[in-house]
């Protein structure tokens, strides 16, 4: 033996006891709970009990989520032959996907040089190691769809995209627990999705590599692009939040800020501090709370402030909250703490998010502030003012207002409606009454059910604010306490007009700026992934354009130096001519074959038609029964007949009878929009797949859907008989049957052809897979 050889034995040896170890960490035969001799079926099977048994949806249990995530990372492993086959032979766990078998056994060729790998030294790159603070903050599928998004419309999120092997999310990572544990104090949200085990709501999110950061708000989804540094993080998440949360406030404009709560119908609170901009803090909670209150900020500090300070007795070294309501004079409640926290704060406003006599603009204020009782010990009555506006109707909402104040209680609330605005709910609860017309009225109420049934009771003569008026009011509410059978009349009353929805004209200009506004973004920071389908559009549109224009201009000359013929040969010239461009054009489009060649896959040509289909061609599968099998095939034949001309598309037929899982299978990954506990009903053996259309990539591993029609769409012409018996083919086959039945099931197939363009076009949405399933 070589010296220098010899003396790479004892690191050998270190090295070889520091792998050993590692070998026998996972092993996704024990996870899964199947031997190493089982079948992909077998596989299958038990990965699919498993997963129902152990989703964190489903299972309550505290460990769910980390064992879900263990038989996903197994069974990846096992449906994979090649990773299934580097881990019988290796121990590899499947994490290391770019490492080859030859580099395997380069790692063994100790003598020549060594290869170091992450795995060999266990850095902390995988799912097993990697930081535990990320734990509590990682998305799942149905959890974003179901909880998330919804969420986004009362905070922001900024949410992390990871992956193992990374090296660059461990470079980020210490950035990012700083910031996402300052920005969750705050009032933000947080979230981390892992590609490797959630590729569906990676692909969903529209992350491409790893590491992505992105902000979501308001359902809408907003990618960073900039450098991962603590500041710019913080104005990336208060660039999400819209320009107008909180209006900047000062001894000029503070009056007319407190005095439009008749306008909004909201309490208006201000934020006295030292700070000169406006903590992101406050803006979060604005954003928050913007459906229920106005937003002031008063930096104390700045000259034209001194007024209002004063006028508040503000101490102007401690931060402080007031809300004003109906009087603007006096703050309805106050706050005040040398640093304010989001519990403070939100304990603070979720008690006065209501004014003392709110007016009823909406079915939703109506329902939180009148809600249905739940049982005889939570019973919500609601006092209603029936009044009207301007000068002549102030004196008896005062005198409410301060009935009101002076009568607080847990189970009151006290409200008010102007009759104009709600027609259909006054005369309901009036019973148009000629003793109220043109005068305020007063009704005690109970909401019985969220269908509109109430019980209520109305003042004999119409309210004008005097004692008698007050002293009768509060008796029906003594009554009312030891009584609630006094509420003897009921009534069924329609839901109330949104009074201060914004007009259609202004929606539609918010939805196309922020059309606009993605579309810019999308361009101009390189995201050209999602931009392809409208670029090739676009392309193609300026092609045909100018491919038109040039193609009439080389017409137009050619005919301008033609002599016109006499009448005899020009007739004749106009017939040759239009026979001559009919039989071009019907040559370009009918294709070569007379026929469609349509056949069934199966166990045997699987492998050939689609497993190792070769780039570029694409296998055009409809699904069908035993049952529907002939007028499918017929109405399929007669939508892909235009489309038999490219070489590149293959076409055939599976039978749902015999390979119904291996199509759940695959629909699993088409269900962007579904949650996943749906996935798994007790009808899913029963579902109707018949006249889905799947276009399946072999080589790149991904597909596109066609869900069929109903059958009582329009459009059903196109499958009739007679269209169908115009091609070639058909009368070769027969003539089809026309009974009701079968035009129904050929619905189905109604636009497929529009679908097959955008299939062309390359327009339809992709649903990948890591591996094509076996088809037993």
């Amino acid at each position: 033996m070589e010296p220098g050889r010899a003396g790479w034995l004892p690191l050998l040896l270190l090295l070889l006891l520091l792998l050993l170890p590692a070998l026998g960490e996972f092993d996704p035969y024990r996870v899964l709970g199947v031997g190493r001799s089982s079948s992909q079926a077998d596989i299958k099977k038990a990965y699919k009990r498993l997963a129902r048994e152990w989703h964190p949806d489903k299972n309550k249990d505290p460990g769910a989520e980390d064992k879900f995530i263990q038989i996903s990372k197994a069974y990846e492993i096992l449906s994979n032959e090649e990773k299934r086959a580097n881990f019988d032979r290796y121990g590899d766990a499947g994490e290391s996907q770019g490492f080859s078998q030859q580099q395997h056994r380069q790692f063994h060729r100790f003598h020549d040089g060594f290869y170091f790998d992450e795995s060999f030294f266990h850095f902390p790159f995988n799912s097993e190691r990697r930081d535990t603070s990320d734990e509590k903050y990682l998305l799942h599928f149905s959890h974003y769809i179901n909880e998330i998004v919804p969420d986004s419309f009362k905070k922001p999120y900024l949410i992390k995209i990871t992956s193992d092997w990374c090296f660059s999310c461990i470079h980020i990572e210490p950035v990012w627990k700083e910031v996402a544990q300052e920005l969750e104090a705050l009032g933000a949200g947080i979230g981390v999705v892992h590609a490797g085990y959630e590729r569906r709501l990676a692909h969903h999110l529209g992350a491409h590599s790893t590491p992505t950061l992105l902000g979501l708000i308001n359902g809408k989804i907003t990618f960073f692009h900039n450098a991962v540094v603590r500041e710019n993080l913080r104005q990336f998440v208060e660039n999400l939040l819209p320009g107008n949360l909180v209006e900047k406030i000062t001894d000029k404009n503070y009056i007319r800020f407190l005095s439009d709560w008749r306008k909004d119908n909201k309490p208006h609170v201000l934020l006295f501090d030292h700070m000169p901009v406006v903590p992101l803090l406050y803006k979060l909670t604005a954003f928050a709370y913007r459906d229920y209150l106005s937003f002031g900020y008063v930096y104390v500090g700045l000259r034209g402030t001194e007024e209002l300070s004063s006028q508040y007795n503000i101490n102007v070294y401690t931060p402080t909250m007031m809300i004003f309501k109906e009087h603007i004079d006096r703050p309805a409640d106050v706050v005040q703490a040398r640093e304010m926290k989001k519990q403070l704060i939100d304990d603070f406003l979720s008690q006065n998010k209501f004014l003392m006599v709110a007016r009823l603009t909406s079915q939703r204020l109506f329902q939180e502030l009148c809600p249905v009782k739940k049982s005889h010990r939570q019973r919500k009555h609601c006092v209603v003012l029936f009044t009207g506006e301007g000068e002549k109707f102030a004196e008896a909402y005062e005198a409410f207002l301060t009935f009101a104040v002076a009568n607080t209680k847990d189970t009151l609330k006290f409200v008010h409606v102007y009759s104009d605005r709600q027609p259909e709910f006054a005369d309901a609860l009036l019973l148009d009454e000629e003793k109220y017309h043109g005068r305020s009225a007063v009704v005690i109420l109970e909401r019985r059910n969220n269908a509109g049934k109430i019980a209520y009771k109305a003042l004999e003569e119409a309210w004008q604010g005097s004692k008698e008026d007050n002293f009768i009011l509060l008796d029906l509410l003594d009554q009312l306490r030891t009584d609630p059978g006094l509420l003897s009349s009921e009534t069924v009353v329609a839901d109330l007009n949104d009074e201060l929805a914004p007009m259609f004209l202004i929606r539609w200009f918010y939805s196309t700026l922020d059309y606009i506004s993605d579309c810019w973004d999308s361009l101009f920071h390189s995201n050209w992934r999602e931009m392809m389908p409208l670029l090739s559009l676009l392309f193609s549109a300026l092609f045909i354009l100018f491919g038109t224009v040039i193609v009439q201009a080389f017409s137009d000359s050619s005919d301008t130096r033609d002599t016109p013929p006499s009448g005899k040969e020009e007739t004749t010239t106009k017939t040759e001519k239009n026979d001559a461009s009919f039989s071009k054009e019907s040559n370009s489009r009918i294709p070569k074959k007379g026929f469609v060649e349509v056949t069934e896959l199966t166990d045997i040509n699987y492998t050939s038609n689609l497993v190792r289909l070769r780039p570029g061609h694409m296998n055009v599968v409809l699904i069908l029964s035993n049952s529907t099998k002939t007028p499918l095939l017929q109405k399929f034949a007669l939508e892909v007949y235009t489309f038999t001309g490219s070489s590149s598309l293959h076409f055939s037929f599976l039978s749902l009878d015999k390979h119904r899982e291996w199509l759940e299978y695959l629909l699993e990954f088409a269900q962007d929009a579904a949650p996943i506990p749906n996935q798994y009903d007790k009808h899913f053996l029963e579902r109707d797949y018949t006249g889905y259309v799947l276009a399946l990539n072999g080589h790149k591993k991904y597909f596109c859907l066609f869900k069929p029609h109903r059958s009582g769409d329009e459009g059903g012409t196109l499958g009739s008989c007679e269209d169908y018996n115009a091609l070639p083919h058909a009368e070769a086959r027969g003539k089809p049957s026309c009974s009701p039945g079968s035009r129904s099931i050929k619905n189905k197939l109604h636009k497929l052809s529009f679908w097959m363009e955008r299939l062309l076009e390359g327009s339809l949405q992709r649903f990948y897979i890591p591996s094509w399933p076996t088809l037993d």
